[in-house]
């Protein structure tokens, strides 16, 4: 991705349009938003623009690879980065939500090889690390005290 968003729609074969550039925008500067909140930050700059579109823009910039949807689990909504096409994986609070990116040690994608590929040709490794994040853990530890307002936005 480069600082020209209009480019890089041009250049992954996407129209430019102003609810791509604000959903790019939006991505850049809220790291690991959830689809709602990148809805809801994308209206607040056009105004009138529906969520549905949002999700569509979400889905058109994933599959066209500008950017990337990180699953967390079964009952967490995806988040959304810019997908830079470095290597790196996840790590995730179970107490808070927060989400932070962890960058893989050995190097090439990707970095973790099966033992057996089954016949596939391995193309990524997508790795999510699960604990308690310091915030929670000083939290639960101090009695009468609360997760962090905002801990979660990763």
């Amino acid at each position: 991705m480069t600082t020209d968003m209009a480019e890089d729609l041009r250049s992954a074969g996407l129209r430019v349009t102003a609810p791509r550039l604000a959903t790019l925008a939006v991505v850049a500067e809220c790291q690991h938003a959830e689809a709602d909140d990148i809805a809801a930050a994308v209206r607040e700059r056009l105004g009138t623009v529906s969520r549905q579109a949002v999700y569509d823009v979400l889905h058109a910039l994933t599959d066209a690879g500008l950017l990337r949807r990180v699953a967390t689990g079964a009952r967490s909504a995806a988040r959304y980065e810019i997908h830079r096409h470095d290597n790196h994986h996840h790590m995730v609070c179970r107490v808070c939500g927060r989400l932070e990116d962890v960058p893989c040690t050995i190097g090439e994608a990707p970095c973790l090889t099966p033992s057996h590929d089954h016949g596939f040709e391995i193309e990524v490794a997508e790795v999510l690390f699960r604990g308690v994040c310091s915030a929670c853990r000083t939290a639960s530890a101090s009695p009468g005290t609360t997760v962090p307002s905002g801990a979660g936005a990763g």
